[in-house]
């Protein structure tokens, strides 16, 4: 199948690892141009370099102010266009409801929630007909996370938002789209699991729960992504879809 993605130019933030990074080498291997960024200059250059010419990465935090606009800018400015973004960030830290601090709660409403929104709005004004703002959300959004209480309480609400940004693009033929990962193989799965005195009886009772029996890989959900993002799903908007291997029960 032709997801029509060759020579189409997205940024993709949160991509010097995990899901990001899956999801950006799902772009380029059919044909795409990416801007990828992250937090650390030495993983987001060795990201650079493992996707090739058709990628350039940004040293770049997502809860800048400045960052929205530069990243876009760099989209065009070395590849000529810009057709879509995927917001992506690492995970907010674990923790109860008695565990985080103000401060925690603070750095990750700006990270993940602020942050998300400064891009989206950003990528919305400089989008044209068939552009596409995708979010990597979470399981959370439908079902709380024992243990992930920042996360619970952000995660459901930039679902919200995307949902009502995807009402307010859609006569522009602009689609928004999330995506909601559960028990993927990524860093973040591993440190959350690592929590428990047996980290490998942990992983084993998550898996018995999910009907496919296994944790998803992060190439899974990075071409479940590029397929989001391409002209090939050019009728889906405002879906919140769940990458999870079933785990999700309800309808």
């Amino acid at each position: 199948m032709d997801l029509g993605l060759k020579d189409r130019v997205y940024v993709v933030t949160g991509a010097s690892r995990g899901l990001g990074n899956a999801t950006a080498h799902a772009l380029v291997d059919d044909g795409a141009k990416v801007v990828v960024s992250g937090r650390d200059p030495e993983r987001i250059a060795a990201a650079e370099k493992a996707l090739g010419a058709n990628a350039v990465g940004v040293a770049a935090d997502n809860a800048d102010p400045a960052v929205a606009a530069r990243l876009v800018g760099t989209a065009r400015e070395r590849f000529g266009r810009f057709d879509g973004v995927l917001i992506s960030v690492g995970g907010p830290p674990p923790g109860f409801v008695a565990d985080n601090t103000d401060e925690q709660w603070q750095a990750a409403f700006d990270s993940v929630f602020l942050g998300a929104v400064r891009l989206a709005r950003t990528a919305a004004a400089e989008l044209g007909e068939g552009g596409v703002i995708g979010f990597v959300l979470s399981g959370s959004v439908h079902e709380p996370i024992a243990g992930l209480t920042v996360s619970n309480g952000l995660r459901p609400g930039l679902a919200g938002f995307a949902k009502s940004l995807a009402d307010e693009l859609g006569p522009r033929g602009i689609r928004v789209v999330g995506l909601l990962p559960a028990r993927i193989d990524t860093d973040r799965v591993r440190e959350l699991d690592g929590l428990s005195p047996d980290p490998e009886a942990a992983r084993a009772a998550n898996e018995s729960r999910i009907p496919l029996r296994r944790y998803g890989t992060a190439e899974e959900f990075g071409r479940t992504a590029a397929f989001l993002l391409s002209p090939a799903a050019s009728y889906l908007t405002g879906v919140m879809l769940p990458v999870d291997g079933g785990s999700r029960h309800g309808f």
